[in-house]
């Protein structure tokens, strides 16, 4: 797994899109039947259908399900057709497009918002999330000062922490989710900031820190599939196999989207018994079963799929699924995907500059340091591929359950060659 809970960034940073209190989890369901009501006696209100079609997207995130969003694109049309160019329903078709990774589109939809209304919250938000997955960087962090300078709240802070912790700033960014943790009032609100916390743990090999912050998300909502998701891999990580497996088999009962998926397969996988490999193998198809749907609802999965099919399905579909996502954008996680694809397609010196790019901004991530080291073995270099792996495990030691001790054993055959 790329060891981001919920897949990509895009999945995780797209939580914050609803704006604090507005429609919040446990209201989803009740506020869009009363929008719907509403809207029945009203259909002229272009408020309320771009409220609606924003109420959507975060029920097909909540709820895993990506046929909600072409419900979502006839809502936001129908209050642009009532008002062209209004700026609640532009930047929901900017979270919209987010969502579905089109992030060129998702980026558009929000500029346009902008000029309408400079301090449009969810569409500052989703400009930094566009220009995050486009491996903007740089920009990136512009539109997170200028989102701090105009809208400071849960939904930005947020964000700001994760282009920071992109660059390797960990302090920086937990001292921001911290103050984030402390600002949040509402359920959702806490859910979501604990569990960036959580992650952020997570990445620095700290799980103690990490199941804390997932408990304090949990006690929040306990429903929180990205917070039972990361308690589990944080479960995982620590050793506790069953407990970690029980977490994600509700998880993916509810909700079965690539990553925990992948990493409840590599957990059946590691057990090792024929009844387990079995079982990983049904959690493997499944993610084909959701990437059809995601799909259908016109979401580019190409990432996704890469990143699951290259360690358990087609390798050569992984590789035609990370070209492609490379030339859509060029963020450290597409090309992470692309150096892994073409690695286990025998490519090994053509992923070594892609390997080498993942993890050139800072970002402390133990599986892209690992499938640097592997790339590097492959090619001769044992030195670097020495360092990359034991940073790989110095980092984050149980990163995932099939990568670690691949990573334990290769590092054991180069020291042995020493």
């Amino acid at each position: 797994g790329n060891g981001r809970a919920g897949g990509d960034a895009a999945a995780v940073s797209a939580a914050g899109t609803l704006s604090p209190g507005t429609l919040a989890r446990g209201d989803l369901e009740s506020g869009i039947a009363s929008l719907q009501k509403h809207l029945r006696a009203q259909p002229r209100d272009f408020g309320s259908w771009a409220t609606l079609g924003i109420a959507y997207v975060e029920q097909a995130r909540t709820k895993g399900d990506p046929s909600r969003y072409p419900q979502a694109e006839r809502a936001l049309k129908r209050s642009l057709g009532l008002k062209p160019g209004n700026d609640p329903a532009l930047a929901g078709q900017g979270a919209l497009a987010a969502a579905r990774h089109d992030f060129p589109g998702a980026l558009k939809y929000a500029d346009r918002a902008l000029k309408q209304n400079p301090y449009n919250e969810r569409a500052l938000c989703t400009r930094i999330d566009a220009l995050v997955e486009l491996g903007r960087y740089d920009d990136a962090e512009k539109a997170a000062d200028t989102a701090d300078d105009r809208r400071p709240g849960v939904p930005v802070f947020t964000r700001y922490a994760y282009v920071r912790e992109l660059r390797g700033d960990v302090r920086t960014a937990r001292e921001v989710l911290e103050r984030a943790l402390d600002s949040a009032d509402s359920p959702a609100d806490i859910a979501y900031v604990a569990t960036a916390l959580g992650q952020l743990a997570w990445n620095q090999g700290d799980y103690k820190a990490a199941r804390d912050h997932y408990a304090r998300a949990l006690a929040a909502d306990d429903a929180y599939l990205p917070a039972l998701e990361g308690r589990a891999r944080a479960e995982a990580a620590d050793g506790d196999r069953a407990a970690a497996v029980k977490g994600l088999e509700q998880v993916v009962a509810r909700f079965p989207l690539p990553g925990p998926l992948v990493a409840l397969g590599e957990l059946y996988e590691d057990r090792g018994a024929d009844g387990d490999r079995a079982k990983a193998g049904d959690q493997y198809a499944l993610v084909d079963a959701w990437t059809a749907l995601a799909r259908a609802g016109g979401v580019n999965a190409d990432l996704d799929s890469a990143m699951a099919a290259a360690d358990h399905g087609d390798r050569k579909a992984a590789l035609r699924a990370a070209r492609a996502e490379w030339n859509r954008r060029h963020s450290v996680h597409t090309a992470d995907a692309l150096a892994w694809a073409l690695h286990v397609n025998g490519r090994d010196e053509e992923a070594l500059p892609y390997a080498r790019r993942a993890t050139a901004t800072g970002y402390r991530n133990a599986a892209f340091l690992f499938h640097r080291g592997i790339i590097e073995r492959a090619t001769g270099d044992e030195r670097e591929a020495r360092d990359h792996l034991k940073a790989a495990l110095d980092l984050n030691p149980g990163f995932s359950p099939l990568g670690a001790r691949e990573a334990r054993t290769a590092l054991k055959d180069l020291e042995k060659n020493r």
